[in-house]
C-alpha cells in the first residue's frame, strides 16, 4: 500500500504544483484579498479535494465511464464559473474598483473566500480526471475503497502546503506593493486567465455534444 500511495501522492503533487485554476484562485485573493482570504481559499480547495477522494473510493470513475455526460456537464459547470470569475476581475479593472485591503477592510468574507476555493476544484473537470486516474491507478494496485479513501488526507498534506505557499508567497509585503501599483493590470491578467480557461472548458464541451 505504501509503495501505491507514494506513486499516487507524486502524481498529484505534480498536478497541485501546476498553474491552473486553484492556483490562480489563491494567487488572486492573496494579492486582492490578502493572506487570511487567500488561505480561506486554500481551505476550500482543499476541502474539494476530500470530497473527490471519498468520491474516487465511492468508485467515481467507473460512473464517469458509464455517464461520459457527466463529465460533459461539468465541463460547462466549470466554465460557466471561471468565465464568471473572469468577467468579474476584467469588469474591475475597467471601472477602476480597486479592493484595498491591507489598510482596510476585505469585502470577501471568510465563508466567500473558502466558497470559491471549493467551487473552483469541485467544478473543474481535471480534477475529476485526476482523481478518477488515481482511483484507477489504486484499485488496480489492489487496494480497497478504504484504502483509496484514506489517500484523501495525504493530498490535502500536499494541497496545504502548495496552495498555502502560493498564498503566503502572493500575500507578502513585496506582492502587496506591487499590486498597489500596478492593480489593474494584475486584476486585467488574472481576468483574462480566468476567461482563457472557461473558455477552453466550455469549447471542450461543446465538442463532446456535436455529433
Amino acid at each position: 500500500m505504501l509503495e501505491a500511495f507514494i506513486l499516487a501522492w507524486i502524481g498529484v503533487i505534480a498536478a497541485q504544483a501546476s498553474p491552473g485554476p486553484n492556483m490562480f484562485a489563491v494567487a488572486q485573493a492573496a494579492l486582492g484579498q490578502g493572506r487570511r482570504a487567500a488561505l480561506f481559499v486554500v481551505a476550500g480547495i482543499n476541502t474539494g479535494m476530500l470530497v473527490w477522494a471519498v468520491g474516487a473510493a465511492a468508485g467515481l470513475g467507473a460512473l464517469f465511464d458509464a455517464l461520459p455526460v457527466l463529465l460533459t456537464v461539468l465541463k460547462f459547470l466549470g466554465g460557466a464559473y471561471l468565465l464568471y470569475l473572469g468577467l468579474k476581475g476584467i469588469k474591475a479593472a475597467l471601472a477602476g474598483e480597486r479592493q484595498v485591503v491591507r489598510a482596510g477592510k476585505t469585502d470577501l468574507s471568510d465563508a466567500a473566500a473558502w466558497r470559491r476555493g471549493f467551487l473552483v476544484i469541485m467544478t473543474n473537470p481535471k480534477a475529476a480526471l485526476m482523481w478518477s486516474a488515481v482511483a484507477t491507478f489504486l484499485f488496480g494496485m489492489g487496494l480497497s475503497n478504504v484504502q483509496v479513501m484514506e489517500f484523501g488526507p495525504l493530498a490535502v498534506i500536499s494541497g496545504l502546503a502548495i496552495y498555502g505557499s502560493y498564498g503566503l508567497l502572493f500575500s507578502t509585503s513585496f506582492a502587496a506593493t506591487t499590486f498597489a501599483r500596478f492593480w489593474r493590470a494584475i486584476e486585467a491578467v488574472f481576468g483574462a486567465a480566468f476567461g482563457v480557461l472557461g473558455t477552453m472548458l466550455v469549447a471542450a464541451g461543446i465538442r463532446d455534444i456535436r455529433p
